[in-house]
């Protein structure tokens, strides 16, 4: 018996009789996925530092306040 057999109406997948697995071939989705996750993981990056750059102007500001 054959190790992987396609997936009924969707040609991207295969199914892996050994251990059940469905498996994508479509690697050009999978890179595309790859660059769409560290574009949020960048953007994620970049609010986090603008979060924290508030914060201290805030206490910069609060400083100056009470002096």
């Amino acid at each position: 018996m054959p190790r992987k057999a396609k997936v009924k109406d969707n040609p991207d997948l295969v199914k892996d009789t050994t251990s059940q697995a469905v498996i994508n071939t479509n690697t050009s989705a999978l890179l595309n996925r790859r660059a769409q996750m560290s574009a949020m993981q960048s953007k994620d990056a970049e609010l986090t530092q603008i979060k924290n750059d508030i914060k201290e102007l805030q206490a910069l500001v609060k400083k100056l306040g009470k002096g």
